[in-house]
Parts: C-alpha cells; sequence; structure tokens
C-alpha cells in the first residue's frame, strides 16, 4: 500500500516551532512517518510525495512524486500531536476527482454525503497507511478546475492540553464527525498558510 511520504507547505518553519511542533534544521515536522516539509516557497499546500507508488504525477491536478525516505518516528511535539489523521483535498468535481484516484491505484473506502457546514457535500476516503485522504466537493459538479490540496487534521494525546497550549489561537472544540470524537481548528490568524485542526483520539 502506498503511504504518503512528505507533504509540502509554504509556511516558514518558525511558524510551525511557534505552534508547537518539533521542526529539525532542514525545515522538517515529522508525524505518522511523513515529513511535512516546511518552506518550499510554494503557495500553501503544494504537493505531496509517496512511497511504494507506480501510479501518475499527476492526479486531477494534484502533484504527486515518488520517494524512497524511510519513514521517521514522531517525536514528542509540545502541542501535543501524535499522528496525523487525515489530509483534505477540495474539488469543484468530486465525481472526477474520485475516479482519478481510483484509476490511481487507491482504493475508495467510503462515501459520505452531509450537509453539517451548509450547501450540501460529499466526501470520499481512501487510505495511504494510517493515514486517510479526504476529498470533499459539491454533490454535482461546479465547473472544470482541477483538485488542490487543502489542509490537515491531526491527532492529539489530549485536546484540552493542546487548546491549553495554543490558547487564544485555537477556537473552540465541538463534536467531530467521527463519534465520541471532538475537534478543534486553528484559527487563521495563527501564521499557517493552510487549515489546520486537532482532533482528540
Amino acid at each position: 500500500m502506498p503511504t504518503i511520504a512528505s507533504a509540502f507547505l509554504a509556511d516558514p518553519p518558525d511558524v510551525w516551532r511557534d505552534l508547537g511542533f518539533v521542526v529539525d534544521d532542514d525545515g522538517r515536522c515529522w508525524v505518522s512517518g511523513l515529513a511535512i516539509t516546511l518552506g518550499t516557497g510554494e503557495k500553501k499546500l503544494s504537493g505531496w510525495s509517496l512511497r511504494d507508488w507506480d501510479g501518475p504525477d499527476d492526479i486531477d491536478g494534484l502533484p504527486t512524486a515518488r520517494s524512497d525516505e524511510p519513514a521517521q518516528a514522531t517525536p514528542a511535539h509540545p502541542n501535543g500531536v501524535t499522528d496525523l489523521d487525515h489530509l483534505v483535498v477540495m474539488t469543484p468535481d468530486i465525481g472526477r476527482t474520485t475516479a482519478a484516484i481510483e484509476a490511481s491505484g487507491l482504493e475508495l473506502r467510503r462515501t459520505r454525503d452531509t450537509d453539517q457546514y451548509g450547501p450540501p457535500f460529499r466526501q470520499t476516503f481512501f487510505k495511504l497507511g494510517d493515514v486517510v485522504l479526504e476529498v470533499i466537493g459539491p454533490v454535482e459538479p461546479r465547473d472544470d478546475r482541477p483538485a488542490r490540496f487543502y489542509g490537515l487534521a491531526f491527532t492529539v494525546a489530549d485536546l484540552d492540553a493542546t487548546a491549553a497550549y495554543l490558547g487564544e489561537r485555537l477556537r473552540p472544540a465541538k463534536d467531530a464527525v467521527q463519534p465520541g470524537r471532538r475537534i478543534a481548528t486553528l484559527d487563521r490568524d495563527a501564521g499557517s498558510t493552510v487549515p489546520i485542526a486537532f482532533m482528540s483520539r
């Protein structure tokens, strides 16, 4: 099964250090065996690399590289992060993007329709090792733009402790879609260029 080796973000390393992540001298933050590579010069979340990948180098507009870099263990992040729960992709045409991901060799695990946040939208889910790839888009196609990487959701050891660490930079927690879990999102003024959420176990 392919796994994520790297995700490439524009955020400066010091922003992530200030948010309580351990970032090495090469500007990489390790979690769930993948390196979140910071300060890439690209806007927001620009691409990823995958291990054990023999699929295309572009999946419906998502730049996809191959990597043989071995995984590293998650360090003790001061903000309490233990895992990357899911990586989020946004698309204006979820049928097209989901089909492209399936054609690349990844297995569709689940489809969910919801109006939880306003207008109805659809979610499709794939697994890359322990990390979920969550694709979000309108139920009906909106336009022909490509898919894009959107955000990251981390699991933490203790969401209340993470909230205390981040203070006003973290919005109040609410019930997550997964029963028994809670989620809190990072405020846009906290410094990251990508949406980041923290989830209880």
